[in-house]
């Protein structure tokens, strides 16, 4: 039998490259071994350990999980290695064992001669700029390390599996190649429900970046499951370029149960989709998270007593495009309405911090929910979504304010233009977001379209920004549309306004925050500032308009500035902004390190604005540099 054949091959394999590899696939089917991070955790480990200091620390209980799966028929064993990187292992506070734990976790798995032993290596557990913080050349330095190790400790090859992210995957191949040439390397990636990346990316896209790339194998691993991976499959076979396919399913999604996670698929189904893998292509077969030796010898099983006919694929859906999407429920008004974070942040008196996003061009949110997500780790409080910038065609603004708050669980500001809505339609938006939970609206004109991509569009509007405003304020939230009529429960929308600071009669611009105040503004958000000055002009105006002290919360915009080019452009052709010629010949200096100026001399601006007592600031960050943005944000944090 087929796969009998690769049993007896593998005992005579040494360290493989991709010749050696199609070599041994030729032989028939190689099964591969299941969790052994949940293998391990089944026998004790605690979930929140450092999985890969059992390496040293416990080797015989690492040695007997790997022997489990051997004995049970597994020819393929995994080390346990993945989250041996220094990204990971800093969360254990030992970064500084990489080689280490990498070197001990290939000992423990040369339980037997009769199996190849696959260098793990997984995702870094951090993201990649721009979404991200960490630079591609950190993350190939990270990746080399691991692979250094692993290769000088005798893998037979490497898998880089559970990937997420194409350009972290582009990296990790590199660093591979770069470590242990002419070692066979296994891509392996995994999805989420919608059957795409965290990034976004569908399995056609990334066979076929990979089969580009020079993966000498393919694969999709972990996920919801084994009918999940059979769809993923079924595409990444279509572009895989004629490479050997792996796939190590999950068994099943993963529930919580009385405080455990538990995963519900049984040995004997998981071992009911091995001809339907078979039939797309798979020439590798395992198992990944809650997947142990039963299952494993179900997989064996169904190999041994397999018919010799193609066989025909159980009905499990196949389409890509079709995946299985949790419901939403959206929220409602309620009667004691608790403040939204931003609303909490002013309250107390905590330096606020919000960052202005745009949506995507596409219906894609996957890279946004990532930058939001680093920009909340980074300890932004909130981030402002746009509507349509500069007139350009983007996704609703809504959505991708709801994706954020769901999926980055960081609060969120709509920008709510008066532009392209009458006030029928306007009434309609305001009840619709404030269902889907979105509470902070910045109240604003919005771009005009004759700048954007369809000026012959209307620009027709029924209220100004400030009626808008007091519409909100003074009648939602009473629980009443601008007839008077009754929309049940009132809102609770907390809304705020836009300021000028730099606008050329100040004293207009401050008779106007007052009118913004009386109808209700709760915040301000200004344009871009370069110095101090600017607000201290702004806020004398208003006191002296008002004759009052302006107790409303600005949050000051920055806009960190990249290169010289773009300093000269804002200053010159963008209305509202101006950049003192000292800031913009620094930037000159600089040259290329102009980024690190700029962002260096928006954190010492901030601090001055801080040190004046500013409610916050609103970063603006360009050119979708939400790295920059992160790194601002928690040098802010930090002092």
């Amino acid at each position: 039998m087929a796969a009998e054949r690769a049993v007896d091959a593998v005992g005579s394999i040494d360290r493989m490259d991709a010749a050696a590899l199609h070599a041994l696939l030729d032989h028939g089917v190689v099964v591969a071994d299941g969790g052994m991070g949940t293998s391990l955790i089944a026998g004790g480990a605690p979930v929140a350990s450092c999985l890969e200091a059992l390496n040293v620390d416990e080797p015989s209980r690492v040695e007997s999980a790997h022997r489990a799966f051997v004995e049970a028929g597994a020819q393929l064993v995994l080390t346990n290695t993945f989250g041996a990187n220094r990204f990971r292992l800093a969360a254990h506070d030992s970064s500084d064992r990489v080689h280490e734990l990498n070197v001990a976790g290939v000992r423990a798995a040369r339980t037997s001669e009769a199996a190849v032993v696959g260098g793990s290596m997984g995702p870094l557990g951090v993201r990649l700029a721009p979404y991200g913080r960490v630079k591609p050349g950190d993350a190939l330095d990270a990746y080399r390390e691991q692979a250094s190790a692993l290769a000088e400790a005798g893998v037979d090859l490497l898998v880089i599996e559970t990937q997420t992210d194409v350009r972290e995957m582009e990296q990790a191949l590199a660093a591979a190649r770069e470590a242990a040439p002419g070692l066979a390397v296994l891509m392996s990636a995994t999805f989420t429900r919608d059957d795409r990346t965290l990034l976004g990316s569908a399995p056609d896209q990334v066979a076929a970046r990979l089969a580009e790339l020079g993966a000498d194998a393919i694969g999709a691993n972990c996920g919801e499951g084994p009918a999940q991976v059979l769809r993923v499959l079924h595409a990444m076979a279509l572009r895989a370029g004629g490479r050997p396919l792996a796939v190590r399913p999950n068994a099943g999604g993963p529930a919580e149960v009385g405080g455990r996670i538990v995963y519900p698929a049984t040995p004997s189904y998981v071992a009911g989709l091995v001809p339907a893998f078979l039939a797309e292509g798979a020439s590798i077969v395992g198992g990944c998270c809650g997947t142990g030796p039963a299952h494993t010898v179900a997989i064996v099983n169904a190999l041994r007593h397999r018919s010799s006919r193609p066989q025909a694929r159980p009905d499990v859906e196949l389409d890509v495009e079709k995946a299985n999407r949790q419901p939403h429920v959206s929220a409602g008004a309620e009667a004691a309405t608790p403040p939204t974070a931003l609303e909490s942040v002013f309250r107390t008196g905590r330096f606020a911090i919000a960052v202005e996003m745009e949506p995507p061009r596409s219906f894609d949110t996957a890279t946004v929910v990532a930058a939001a997500q680093t920009l909340r780790d980074a300890g932004a409080d909130v981030v402002d979504v746009a509507d349509s910038p500069m007139a350009r065609m983007r996704m609703s603004a809504w959505a991708a304010s709801l994706m954020i708050q769901e999926r980055a669980g960081i609060e969120t500001v709509l920008h709510f233009p008066t532009r392209g809505r009458n006030l029928l339609r306007l009434q309609g938006d305001l009840l619709g977001v404030h269902a889907l939970g979105i509470r902070n609206l910045f109240v604003c004109v919005g771009d005009p379209v004759a700048i954007g991509d369809y000026p012959q569009t209307l620009n027709d509007v029924d209220v100004t920004a400030t009626g808008l405003l007091s519409l909100i304020t003074r009648e939602f939230n009473r629980g009443r549309d601008r007839k008077g009529s009754s929309i049940g429960e009132p809102t609770a929308f907390f809304a705020g306004a836009a300021v000028a600071p730099n606008a050329g009669d100040l004293e207009r611009e401050a008779r106007l925050m007052r009118k913004k105040v009386r109808a209700g503004a709760e915040f301000f958000l200004s344009q871009p500032v370069y110095d101090v000055e600017s607000f201290w002009r702004l806020r004398a105006a208003y006191e002296s308009v008002t004759g009052a002290a302006l107790a409303t919360p600005v949050l000051v915009g920055v806009l960190p500035l990249v290169t010289a080019r773009h300093a000269e452009f804002l200053h010159n052709e963008v209305p509202g902004i101006v950049i003192p010629e000292s800031v913009r010949e620094k930037l000159r200096v600089a040259g290329e390190d102009a980024w690190r100026v700029g962002s260096s001399m928006a954190v010492e601006l901030i601090a001055d604005l801080r040190a004046e007592g500013v409610a916050g600031v609103y970063l603006m960050p360009q050119f979708g540099r939400y790295d920059l943005a992160a790194d601002v944000v928690e040098a802010v944090r930090r002092s």
